[in-house]
């Protein structure tokens, strides 16, 4: 079933190409069911790649998705032309009296400052709070990730001593959860962060369960109970190549960057990746779609409300 998006969105040919199943708005009102309305909030540079590789993985499913793109109004992006936002996106403050079904928040390249220093951190606790009445569940990335759990819980992130860049093996520590519904025992996912959350300190919180957890990497994949918070720290939706175009664009900078662990093969940067976690990128997504989402959500999304 498809993704509904707009029909000029450039990501619509790349996953039409891919046989990723999405409609427009004509499509979508002949059919006779009520769509999941899942937001993305994309802190990303690049939005039209991130765009793509979010795209694809809720047009995974046997869900009909209605998809709303949010950027922040108090921050100017460098990377994506006003144009494009101007006709693809909307701020949260064009939404905040809407409610959402899912709410998906993206990473960003602001690992390194402290949260109350980020330009539209006041702008982002807004949002966080708003998420916890008008949208069911919410699927935290990354950056997005540190952010909700030092917000609503109070726990911190660490700027580690090496940057954690690659594919890292994980295990799954709760196989009978939801979201790794269908899950191998061990699996491999991209990550490509400066800073770190700590798994005793996410457990101390009493609210949040550790699902997934890397060696190297360290926690992948938590969530609260009642999945309506899922916290993930890596990238299960990167492309094959997204880990090598940051690698050549950080050595072309200048910069100090250590060859992506477990990328490459023989890890060796003339040759071409393979993109290995790819199955279970799509299966965490179509896992929260599904438990997190539309099992759960009731079906007038103002009855979600916690107050």
């Amino acid at each position: 079933m498809p993704v509904n998006i707009p029909r000029d969105l450039p990501a619509r040919a790349t996953l039409e190409a891919e046989n990723i199943f999405v409609m427009s708005d004509e499509q979508a009102s002949h059919q006779d069911i009520r769509p999941l309305k899942i937001a993305i909030l994309n802190l990303m540079p690049l939005k039209i790649a991130t765009e793509t590789q979010l795209l694809r993985m809720l047009g995974s499913t046997p869900l009909q998705v209605e998809v709303t793109l949010l950027h922040m109004a108090t921050h100017e992006s460098r990377n994506t032309s006003p144009a494009h936002l101007d006709a693809f996106y909307a701020t949260w403050e064009d939404v905040q009296d809407e409610y959402f079904d899912g709410l998906i928040i993206t990473g960003a390249p602001i690992e390194k400052l402290p949260f109350e220093d980020v330009g539209y951190w006041p702008e982002m606790t807004q949002i966080l709070d708003w998420s916890r009445d008008h949208v069911f569940s919410t699927m935290h990335v990354c950056w997005g990730a540190q952010a909700a759990l030092y917000h609503h819980y109070g726990v911190g992130k660490h700027e580690l001593p090496e940057k954690i860049f690659g594919v890292f093996d994980h295990e799954v520590l709760k196989p009978r959860a939801k979201l790794l519904s269908g899950f191998d025992e061990r699996f491999v996912a991209p990550h490509s962060r400066h800073t770190d959350v700590r798994a005793d300190e996410i457990e101390a919180t009493g609210k949040i369960e550790l699902l997934a957890i890397s060696e190297e990497a360290g926690v992948f994949l938590a969530a609260t109970p009642d999945c309506r918070q899922v916290f993930v720290t890596g990238h299960p939706e990167y492309d094959s190549d997204t880990l090598d175009l940051e690698y050549r664009r950080d050595l072309a900078s200048g910069q100090q960057i250590a060859v992506p662990k477990h990328y490459f093969p023989n890890d060796d940067p003339s040759q071409k990746p393979v993109i290995r976690w790819r199955g279970h990128g799509f299966l965490l997504y179509a896992n929260w779609l599904n438990y997190c989402v539309y099992q759960e959500t009731p079906f007038d999304r103002r009855a979600m409300r916690r107050d």
